[in-house]
């Protein structure tokens, strides 16, 4: 399914940016050895110089098969499954006793009202019916601008686990203006489609076409379970008329160029630069009639959508309608509706083969719903505040190792570094959980009404989003859930979150020595820190305003530096004919190599001059430093999933992302890498960003 995806210059996650049922963006390493270097793993008849990635992760590739469940594996993955398990009993726990009203008690009743299989298989559509009705009754343009707009919500592909908002045209975001950043904006991006990117209906290679083959087919199998007549023939003009938004849509790559997407539209622009939708029915019924200024990140998509929405049959939209309707109600319907959806979204777009467990699927609905509620469980029990205050010390150390990387650059001159340390000295730093937990005392969770639930759940987060604008801008708001393996940067907010459920063994532990945890999890630190300044980062001030702070000479040397790393990416081919799109990730690639190289400063400064210590198993600290690393990247995809990354997403796959040690002087200086070897770079070609 595809929700609206948001650009990085507004988002950039470090590890899963997507829904963890793909997992897609999963740093991966096997979960046994959790105190140190996983040897058993390490494949000694690959030369280091040669795939630093497959001599780290070799022999675990080899023995290590993906389960059934899942469209990728790894250490994240192992992550997410343990925490599931965790939340699972912690629901479970707390609704036990919880009185009405409580969020405890809310938790356990919407876990529960999922969980209740027979209930839902008793009631059948009925949940749906008045929905249906009202789609059945538009009888004009108007009116299906309002049924349009009534689909808009704050979602999108960041936060939720479900697929509850699949087909809307829009996608909102609410957040700090780009110019204004005292100030939040709605900012509205290009949607309306029911695979993941325009590329899976506007490709014309093989692979592509089948896929647009068996959607059609799937969305014919859906509405012949809704009992809608003729259903694949309305199949069939249901995509035709979504390859025509898709052709409208602007690509990944370019969506994820802030210079291109800080457009700020008045109400009255609507009108006569998107003509063909009724704009004032659509802003009304989705909660916005009284707002004056929009962020339109995608104009050229919202003037194509807007006159398909006015030219296309009043027929073949209201079918489109009832389509994305039992889409994203799928997972709370009926067991046929239920895997109907999961053969197509699961099976043929990321390869997985099995649909997962109900417990784990209505685990990551009420982590959806009430996620900080779930948090503040998760938290309680299973990070304590000595982790938090060790977690927050690293922090500390990598801010003050960036701060001397930034002092130490020959190419920078004095004025654009005091404005680099000045936006360092700003960043706000999330450790584990926010510092004032979400109010939900709003929303109204029933048991025995799953779909209800889901949607009041959805409607409460529009809510909560519509009424920041016009209120102050709250840089301590947190856009994860603590007990998400993730991390992110908010560019614009200039803000970092670092949930406490990636702040555990293998990325974090204090059983071991600091310079794997330096590897592991001050990568992904340094990572976040670096995404402030990447190449859309970086076009942001101190406090967060869209604002060139650079001199020319200083912005042409790093422009210079993304301009080889794209080629450096574009290089790789994961599949004999799919690349790895070096502009589409720059981002996250000047983040991991900036990253890698602050947490390797970072981790020096830790020994106070001192030399390292002698390692352990045969190998030198520096050389524990780099497999840490590259260990935390293993994983393996499903070759579907894997497609639909290269596709989609603005991350290399993990063995590329490993391999970034190729950039790093103290990496050749470990591993004795040689010219002739397949990773070497020759000390000019390396890529220095910060």
């Amino acid at each position: 399914m595809n929700r609206p995806a948001l650009p990085a210059a507004l988002r950039a996650a470090a590890l899963l940016a997507a829904a963890t049922a793909l997992g897609a963006e999963t740093p991966a390493t096997t979960a046994t050895p959790v105190h140190g270097i996983d040897l058993a793993a390490i494949d000694r008849s690959v030369a280091p110089g040669d795939d630093f990635f497959r001599y780290a992760n070799g022999n675990w590739l080899r023995t290590t098969e993906i389960p059934a469940d899942r469209s990728s594996w790894g250490t994240g993955a192992v992550l997410v499954e343990l925490n599931a398990a965790r939340t699972r009993e912690l629901i479970q726990g707390a609704a036990s006793s919880a009185a009405p009203g409580t969020d405890a008690r809310k938790i356990g009743d919407y876990y529960a009202a999922f969980m209740d299989e027979a209930g839902i298989e008793q009631r059948g559509l009925a949940p749906l019916a008045p929905e249906l009705a009202r789609i059945e009754a538009i009888a004009d343009r108007r009116q299906l601008a309002s049924a349009l707009g009534a689909t808009l919500r704050a979602d999108v592909d960041v936060l939720n686990a479900t697929n509850l908002h699949t087909g809307n045209i829009l996608g909102l975001w609410v957040a700090q203006d780009l110019d204004d950043p005292a100030s939040y904006s709605p900012f509205l991006l290009q949607g309306g489609l029911g695979m993941p990117d325009r590329d899976y209906y506007l490709n014309s290679s093989a692979p592509m076409a089948a896929t647009r083959d068996k959607y059609q087919a799937h969305v014919g199998a859906l509405l012949q379970l809704a009992g809608v007549a003729d259903a694949q023939a309305r199949a069939g003009r249901i995509l035709a008329l979504e390859q025509r938004i898709a052709a409208a849509h602007v690509s990944r790559a370019d969506s994820e160029d802030v210079k291109k997407g800080n457009n700020h539209w008045a109400r009255a622009d609507f009108d006569s630069r998107a003509p063909g939708l009724d704009w004032q029915a659509f802003f009304t019924a989705a909660g916005l009639a009284a707002q004056q200024r929009f962020v339109v990140w995608q104009p050229t998509a919202v003037t194509g959508i807007a006159a398909l929405v006015g030219s296309e049959p009043l027929e073949t939209w209201k079918d489109y309608l009832r389509y994305h309707l039992l889409e994203r109600a799928s997972p709370y319907l009926p067991k046929a509706f239920v895997q109907e959806s999961f053969e197509f979204n699961q099976h043929v777009l990321a390869g997985t083969p099995q649909l997962r467990e109900r417990w784990k699927r209505a685990v990551d609905a009420t982590d959806g719903a009430l996620g900080e509620a779930v948090g503040r469980l998760y938290v309680a029990r299973y990070f304590p505040p000595a982790e938090k205050a060790r977690a927050e010390q690293m922090v500390r150390n990598l801010v003050a190792a960036f701060a001397t990387r930034i002092d130490r650059l020959e190419w920078m001159a004095p004025e654009t570094k005091r404005q680099a340390k000045a936006k360092l000295a700003a960043l706000k730093v999330g450790v584990g959980y926010p510092d004032k937990w979400r109010d939900y005392s709003g929303l109204e969770v029933v048991r025995g009404d799953a779909l209800g639930n889901a949607e009041r759940a959805s409607l409460f987060e529009l809510k909560r989003n519509l009424a920041k604008l016009g209120a102050p801008v709250d840089r301590n708001e947190w856009c994860m859930v603590p007990q998400e393996v993730n991390a992110v940067n908010l560019p614009a907010m200039n803000a970092l979150n670092f949930p406490a459920a990636i702040l555990q063994p293998p990325f974090f532990d204090a059983r071991r020595a600091a310079v794997l945890d330096y590897g592991a999890i001050g990568a992904v630190i340094g990572h976040e820190i670096s995404h402030s300044f990447d190449d859309q980062g970086a076009l942001f001030d101190a406090a967060g305003r869209l604002r060139n702070w650079w001199t020319p000479e200083d912005y042409a040397h790093f422009e210079a530096a993304g301009k080889r790393l794209v080629a450096q990416f574009d290089g790789y081919r994961p599949l004999p004919d799919m690349s790895v799109n070096g502009r589409q990730t720059l981002s996250e690639n000047i983040a991991d190599v900036a990253g890698l190289s602050v947490s390797y400063d970072a981790w020096r400064l830790t020994l106070a001059g001192a030399p390292p210590a002698a390692g352990s198993s045969g190998y030198s600290a520096g050389q524990l430093f780099f497999l840490s690393f590259a260990q935390s990247w293993r994983q393996k995809l499903r070759e579907a999933a894997l497609r639909q990354r290269l596709v989609t997403d603005g991350h290399a796959p993990g063995e590329y992302r490993a391999d970034t040690v190729r950039n790093l002087d103290a990496w050749y200086e470990a591993f004795g890498a040689k010219p002739g070897e397949k990773l070497y770079l020759a000390p000019a070609d390396r890529v220095r960003v910060w």
